[in-house]
């Protein structure tokens, strides 16, 4: 993520609503990266906002400048490997559906995202303003996912066209409380494999499940 840089050329900066210096995103994505390294090794109650400046090689000053505690900058963390989930487009939802459980069990098998995100939802349970920026900066944010593939399959005629605007955003909400919650449970909470297998007759269940309903 970091840029190789000529001596003449700036840094990359990343702009915020607050004054003073502008902020660096190679810096962010060193902070982000020390922060779920900490997590995997230290576990949510050993981590510390001194722990995390030391690995990134910056000072505490620069981290508290971004984040005003440890709830936040551990969710921007999991955020971050989250945006990199992407839909495939390959001709069906059936097949699309498919793909984005199998890229998004891909991520959750990987230790940093694992303990980042079981860490986040634990500590969310007693932190109402914990619980609420998770659903900003992970679950609305990637419930893009769901739209993009809903208006694909639309385009494809394999869904109809929703002309109230609430009835769209409930069904998109339920869509995606039914991939996420299913997969998180398959492969954190029961420990199974979210294989080739699962994810063909987890699609089958979802896309019928829509088509009866939408039917």
């Amino acid at each position: 993520m970091v840029a190789v840089m000529c001596s003449h050329t700036r840094p990359k900066t990343v702009r915020t609503g607050r004054t003073g210096r502008p902020r660096s995103a190679e810096a962010d994505a060193a902070i982000l990266d020390a922060t779920r390294a900490a997590l995997v090794e230290l576990g949510w109650s050993k981590l510390t906002m001194g722990d995390v400046a030391s690995r990134a090689g910056v000072a505490k000053t620069t981290l508290y400048r971004r984040w005003t505690n440890k709830n936040e900058l551990v969710v921007d963390a999991v955020a971050e490997l989250f945006d990199e989930l992407e839909l495939p487009d390959l001709g069906s939802l059936m097949a699309d559906v498919e793909g984005v459980v199998l890229q998004f069990a891909a991520l959750l098998a990987r230790p940093e995202a694992k303990t980042a995100l079981m860490a986040v939802v634990a500590e969310s349970t007693r932190d109402d303003a914990l619980r609420g920026r998770i659903r900003s900066a992970i679950v609305d944010r990637q419930k893009r996912l769901v739209l993009e593939g809903r208006a694909r399959a639309q385009a494809r005629g394999e869904l109809p066209y929703e002309e109230d605007a609430q009835a769209a955003s409930r069904s998109a909400d339920l869509i995606f409380d039914v991939i996420a919650g299913a997969v998180v449970h398959r492969a954190l909470v029961s420990a199974e494999p979210v294989d080739e297998e699962w994810a063909r007759s987890f699609a089958l269940l979802l896309v019928s499940g829509l088509a009866s309903l939408q039917g």
